[in-house]
């Protein structure tokens, strides 16, 4: 809808300043949309698949903007290959290269790096926050926290509905969360034992460790005091992560408790 290929149901909104309901074309015109999925021409090689996009476009200077686009995203060695012959990393590049053709003001990103390596991640990244830079804003979708964290600004939504924006530390901070980490023999006997402390809201592996998330202070305390008491156990009082955080707004959501 955002981009606008969706007419909404009912309702309004704007984007860029336009009419979602009537001003789509203006829209359109504005937006670089890349899907999560491949969706270029699978048969078409690197260049031609360019080609193509600038021309649905009607992009004047055709051919300067496609080798221009190819080098600034270091596709020129490829150019000839076949799109269904790169990697997971190289098609989501030569797709965002194809988003960038026309130079919107406006990148709209659904999971762009779901499914490709982490040094293709890495560098994905690196290219957004150079658009950034550029005055290009992105809006994405992503479940991996560690790249919701690279962002300005957030926004969790969860069961179809908006449940928090802000910064980092501000969607953190909201919650009023409070997290401990369990460090020593960690087994699942003493996972499920944590979960059932009284004022716990949550108990997870992290890595090694367990972390313990509540708002009770004092019950959670005394609960994993006696934890310690039964096994060989360390716990700390930890600042809570992003992650904490969302999996806590989401089982508030949903009225889930570990």
């Amino acid at each position: 809808m955002l981009c606008g290929l969706l007419t909404p149901d009912s309702g309004s909104g704007t984007c860029l300043g336009y009419d979602i309901t009537k001003e789509s074309e203006k829209i359109k015109e504005r937006v670089g949309y890349m899907t999560q999925k491949f969706s270029f021409y699978t048969d078409l090689s690197v260049k031609e698949n360019l080609n193509f996009i600038a021309s649905v476009y009607g992009l004047n200077n055709r051919k300067q903007r496609v080798t221009r686009i190819m080098e600034s995203f270091e596709l020129t060695k490829r150019q000839d290959q076949l799109a269904e012959e790169l990697s997971g990393g190289w098609k989501q590049r030569m797709a965002l290269a194809a988003c960038m053709l026309h130079e919107p003001d406006l990148l709209l990103l659904d999971e762009p790096t779901a499914g490709i390596d982490p040094i293709a991640r890495r560098d994905f990244w690196d290219r957004i926050h150079s658009l950034s830079e550029q005055g290009v804003t992105t809006l994405m979708t992503t479940h991996y926290m560690d790249e919701a964290e690279r962002c300005t600004r957030l926004a969790y939504i969860a069961h179809s509905k908006l449940l928090i924006t802000g910064t980092v530390d501000e969607v953190i901070k909201s919650t009023k969360l409070k997290t401990w980490e369990i460090r020593g023999d960690i087994t699942t006997t003493l996972l499920q034992k944590a979960k059932q402390i009284d004022g716990v809201i949550q108990a997870a592996l992290f890595g090694r460790h367990i972390h313990v998330c509540g708002f009770n202070k004092e019950d959670i305390e005394n609960g994993l005091d006696s934890l310690k008491k039964e096994h060989d156990i360390r716990w700390y009082e930890i600042e809570s992560t992003l992650e904490d955080a969302f999996l806590s707004l989401v089982r508030q959501s949903s009225g889930e408790r570990d």
